[in-house]
This record gives C-alpha cells, structure tokens and sequence, in this order.
C-alpha cells in the first residue's frame, strides 16, 4: 500500500511480509535495493546498512526490533525498511501489536514532514513511546523491589533482582540499534535532515528513553551490591560463630582428650574431689580464652571497631 504525503513530495510503501516485488521498480533506480530484498528474507534481528555510493541516490536500510516479550526470546516482532530522500519502504510493520500508537495521528504528523526522512523518524518516535510506556511499568516495580530488600530480603527477592537485570538489558538491547539508525541516517543523508522538528523530537524521545534504562541500571547495581554486602557480613557471621563455638570448646576437647587417656599413674583420678577439680580447670581455661577474644575484639559485632574513626582498629 501506497501513502503520499506532503502534497505528493514523497511516499510511504507499506508492504506485507516479503512483498518487495511490489516496488520492484526502485530496483533500477538504486542499485541496493536488491539487497536490501536479499537481505530481509534472512533477517533475525536488528541490522543497518548504508549506500552512499552514488551521489543523489543514498539508501539507508535495515531490520529493527520493534517489539519484544521480555519473557520469550521469540516473541519479537522485527520490520525492514528502506529509506531514500524521496521513499520510505517498510515491509511485516504491524504497528497495532504496540496498543498505544494511533495509526492515523501518526499519518497526519507524517503529512507535516517534509522529507521520509523525518517521516521515518516521525514512526521511530512511536516506536520509543511504547517502549516507554514500558519501561514506566518496569519503573513501579524496580520501586518496589527496591523496598523489599530492606523489608523481606531472601533468596526469592534475589532472583527477582536478576530477572529486573534482564528486563533492564533487553530495554537496551532494543534502544541502541534505534540511536545507531540515527548516526546513519547523518552519515548517509547529512547533517541537514536531522535539523527538523521531527527529527529532533523523536531522538529526545530516544534519548530520555536511553538515559532512563542507564539509570534504572545503576540502581540495579547498587541493589545488587547491597546484596553482596548483606551476603558477605552473613556470610562472615556464620564463620566467626562457627569458629568462636570450636574456639571455646577447645579446652573441652583438649582436657577431656587427656583424662581419656587412661594411663596407669594418673593421680588425680583418685583425688576426692578429683571430678570438680576438672570441671574448675575447663572452667578457668574457657572463661580465660572467653575474656581473650573478647578483648581482641572478636566476639559480638565484627563490624564494630575497639577505636572510634577506624574500620579497622
């Protein structure tokens, strides 16, 4: 399907999937679009290719990712376009999958562009306010992840914390390509088609959506190293319980491996109170080792310094 705009100055071909043999007549005027047809029969994933080998007939073409199920791998939706001063082709766009764009208020803004340049840009921009219409729902619930770390930390909230991760990688998975088709439309066309409104609108759009996925990203760092941290002081917990506990019952083991000797000249086995003289001396020497640690700091909280000012003394 053929749209004109801007009483005829140029034209938006919008084909089904692989149905490029039906502006098979551009083939003879720029000599990558048969390439670019190759190409997008293969296509998988977002890619960008630049023509400027003939002057007054640069080409701009690709594939772009513009939708994508963060659950499932394959549920992606990928268009191709080619773009020309004069045309832009896309080929399998279903802009309805996106649920918020209008189809027909785009249109009307793409009648205002001057060249398919800024028509282009002016479909891009549609694109990014889907994605950031989901990245404001991912917003609500990093917020409150962010919260149950404090509140209900645990194994669960962890995993939780990965898959945020992971949603947060796929948003800029899918937003670098967009800012890439921006330097390549400037190195194939010039600086001159990125000085209008449209243009300039819909990369404002791509960069607030770049730089809120940079920031939500240094949030997630600093979430995940908070939990390193509790991981490790819990971690360093467990250690110095378990070994103050073999500590302390040292004199235990070790005195109760003696009298278990049974050698025959032994004589406080036969002492009357024999039995009570050995409980004093494990007594003595595990409050004497008790006292011992406790002044070389090690026991209660090992984060809590014997000097003031000092991590470490």
């Amino acid at each position: 399907m053929e749209h004109t705009f801007n009483k005829g100055r140029w034209s938006w071909h919008e084909l089904k999937k692989f149905q490029m043999d039906e502006v098979a007549q551009y083939a003879d005027q720029y000599h990558s679009y048969r390439k670019w047809a190759e190409e997008t029969k293969k296509n998988v994933s977002s890619i960008l290719r630049v023509d400027t080998s003939e002057r007054g007939k640069e080409a701009l073409w690709g594939s772009l990712v513009y939708f994508q199920d963060v659950e499932k791998k394959e549920g992606k939706r990928i268009f191709h376009f080619y773009l020309t001063k004069k045309h832009l082709i896309t080929d399998n766009l279903d802009l309805s999958v996106l649920g918020s764009v209008d189809e027909e208020i785009m249109k009307k803004k793409m009648d205002e562009a001057d060249c398919p340049v800024e028509g282009f840009m002016i479909m891009i921009g549609e694109i990014i306010h889907h994605f950031l219409e989901k990245i404001d729902e991912y917003e609500i619930r990093l917020r409150d992840l962010l919260w149950l770390i404090k509140e209900k930390n645990n194994i669960e909230i962890l995993d939780e914390t990965a898959k945020s991760r992971h949603e947060l990688l796929v948003w800029q998975n899918l937003i670098i390509p967009i800012i890439e088709i921006k330097h390549g439309i400037e190195e194939t066309f010039g600086d001159d088609v990125a000085k209008g409104i449209h243009f300039k609108r819909a990369y404002k759009r791509v960069e607030r959506a770049y730089m809120l996925v940079n920031e939500y990203d240094k949030e997630l760092k600093a979430m995940v190293e908070l939990e390193n941290t509790v991981s490790t002081h819990r971690g360093n917990e467990i250690m110095k319980t378990l070994t103050v506990l073999t500590t302390l019952f040292t004199p235990v083991a070790a005195w109760g491996a003696i009298w278990g000797m049974n050698f025959k000249n032994m004589p406080e086995l036969d002492w009357k109170l024999g039995y009570v003289f050995s409980w004093g001396v494990i007594a003595v020497t595990t409050l004497a080792l008790y006292i011992y640690l406790l002044k070389k700091g090690w026991m209660g909280d090992i984060l809590r310094g014997k000097k003031k000012n000092s991590f470490f003394k």
